[in-house]
């Protein structure tokens, strides 16, 4: 197995194999499948919202590259009348700055700096991407969904629904028939905001926002994911906001960090650090969660082997896919499936590897002959389902 290893990491340099999941199943006999949002995927890797998903020619390559799935640009919610609430959120990009940054721990990762925020042009547009994505979904190649940030009240303000029901509603027409999936995007910028200075306020927006996205689909579902900011509080905190979180169908733990003194977000292994090391706690604490997808410095099949050892069922990076063309150990194909080539088949870093590694230390032993990724996180515990569709 280590031999075949470091001959296909050489041999996949310059492509990709047809089919690649199940290459690796019947090469390695590895079952990489895994979940995001209720969808079965052939793989954990998947796209975070940003500026690498807001085009049609974006989700192709990715498609093409055979990433599992994407989340689209994060859209900013209106009403029937144009008023977005979070509307110095709609911020053009500025060109993006890939660097590198060295952790508390000494550590050196990467990071992508850029002033822009959410989707900046017209929602008509958003929707088009948005029947596109719908497309490419049904189509079972990939998975793709939008990514929304709606009004966030002050404790002492009500939500605003007109802009709920408005922006959801919408969503739902343009993806057409089934469940909308969708993401709700608690930004890291949100956390350099005074909106984000009251824990009671952050507490109330992860508890009742699943509620108001609900009631605004209605008639009708959506299979929501949120993706949790980290706080500028301490990690004890960080664990009670999942625990506040608990009535969506997924959470995506968690966002990049805020510096305030440069006033950008960032990443890096202080990132990963950070969120491993809240989520162990919550684990430690018994906190009964939804699905979870890790985010956060996924740089390596080693980082995806820890997030799904603490219950991620898969994983969604952005600055792993914008690194300098020389970071890859790939010589061809797009910075997506050169991408995959690091994460799936480095000879030591790669989840390949990762996988037979805790098959001989016995801590992941095969089932029918297989080892099986979801087996990392099938001690999680889950929350059950009511009626009304509440957890």
């Amino acid at each position: 197995m280590r031999a075949r290893l470091e001959r296909d990491f050489e041999r996949f340099k310059r492509e990709l194999p047809d089919d690649l999941p199940n290459y690796i199943r019947d090469t390695y006999r590895i079952d990489l499948t895994a979940r995001y949002l209720g969808y079965t995927i052939p793989h954990p890797i998947g796209k975070a919202s940003g500026q690498l998903s807001l085009s049609r020619e974006q989700l192709e390559t990715d498609r093409a590259a055979g990433l599992a799935f994407v989340v689209l640009k994060t859209v900013i919610a209106e009403d029937g009348e144009g008023e977005r609430s979070m509307a110095a959120w709609a911020v053009h990009e500025t060109r993006m700055k890939v660097e590198r940054r060295r952790s508390a721990a000494d550590r050196e990762g990467w990071t992508v700096t850029w002033k822009g925020r959410g989707w900046d042009r017209s929602f008509d547009e958003y929707l088009g991407l948005v029947r596109a994505a719908a497309e490419l979904t049904r189509s079972g190649e990939i998975v793709a969904v939008p990514s929304v940030k709606y009004h966030l009240p002050r404790l002492d303000e009500a939500f605003r629904s007109e802009e709920y029901r408005y922006t959801t509603q919408r969503l739902k027409s343009a993806w057409g028939q089934g469940e909308l999936p969708l993401e709700k995007d608690f930004s890291p910028t949100l956390a350099g905001n005074d909106l984000a200075g009251e824990r009671d306020q952050i507490l109330r927006w992860l508890s009742e926002v699943p509620a108001q996205i609900r009631s605004a689909a209605d008639p009708g579902r959506v299979k929501l994911a949120l993706k949790v900011m980290n706080a500028r509080f301490d990690d004890a905190f960080q664990v009670r906001m999942l625990d506040a979180a608990r009535s969506a169908d997924a959470l995506i733990v968690f966002n990049r960090l805020w510096d305030p003194v440069q006033a950008v977000a960032y990443g890096g292994y202080d990132l990963s650090d950070r969120n491993l090391r809240v989520l162990a706690a919550a684990r430690a604490h018994g906190i009964a969660t939804p699905t979870l997808i890790g985010t956060g410095n996924v740089c390596s099949g080693r980082v995806i082997l820890d997030y799904a050892r603490l219950g991620c069922e898969s994983v969604q990076l952005h600055t792993f896919f914008q690194l300098p063309l020389s970071e890859y150990p790939a010589t061809g194909g797009t910075r997506p499936q050169r991408a995959l080539h690091a994460l799936l088949f480095h000879p030591h870093e790669g989840l390949i590897a990762g996988m037979l590694d805790l098959e001989m230390e016995g801590t992941l032993p095969r089932r029918d002959g297989e080892l099986r990724f979801l087996d990392l996180s099938e001690t999680v515990v889950a929350l059950p389902r009511g009626e009304d569709g509440q957890k």
